[in-house]
């Protein structure tokens, strides 16, 4: 059987009829279709404009847990990456591995400083001393900084104690998390 183009085709006798076989056979439609990439090209703009939108430069420093509710601050500057330190009401984490109990911390007031925390905080930086060792640019020497990522409502003796111990590990230069309170309103919001 040979291979023949896909179309219409009339029947064997409208084909020698004089009225519908020329009609039949010179209407036939090109094998090639034509596609509109108008609509493809403003669909991808669209798509493109919207991931450059929610694209973010530094990468994600923070990661915001649902059980952390921060404090508000109008003045402040963007923090950079760095070891972040996250304070709930119920557990101190770093780097997402839960180091310590509030609780805990909260009744033994015995020694200053937290053990796991301290460790962690150390390793970190024997890491980033290790990865660093054999860098040529000595610009980028060890800062020392941490982010800490407090709830409000934790009492100032944890963070106190929080803060000794990342000073013990060599962290001297800590920052603390806050949302940026909108300025679009202008008046400062009253105390709750």
């Amino acid at each position: 059987m040979p291979i023949v183009q896909p179309g219409k085709r009339p029947a064997p006798r409208f084909a020698k009829s004089k009225v519908f076989g020329g009609k039949l056979l010179r209407g036939r439609r090109s094998v090639n279709a034509e596609l509109n990439v108008v609509p493809m090209v403003d669909m991808m703009t669209m798509l493109v404009i919207f991931l450059l939108q929610q694209f973010s430069a530094t990468g994600e420093v923070l990661y915001m847990q649902k059980d952390i509710k921060l404090p508000e601050a109008a003045h402040g500057q963007t923090i950079e990456v760095a070891p972040v330190i996250a304070i709930s009401s119920e557990h101190v984490v770093v780097g997402g591995q839960k180091v310590a109990d509030v609780r805990d911390l909260d009744s033994d007031q015995a020694m200053m400083n937290i053990q796991g925390l301290e460790e962690r905080l150390r390793d970190d930086k024997k890491r980033w001393d290790f990865i660093h060792q054999n860098d040529p640019d000595r610009e980028k020497a060890w800062k020392g900084d941490v982010n800490i990522q407090a709830d409000v409502k934790v009492p100032f003796r944890i963070l106190k104690r929080v803060m000794y111990s990342a000073a013990q590990a060599g962290y001297y230069n800590i920052n603390f998390a806050a949302l940026e309170v909108s300025t679009a309103t202008g008046a400062p919001k009253p105390p709750k």
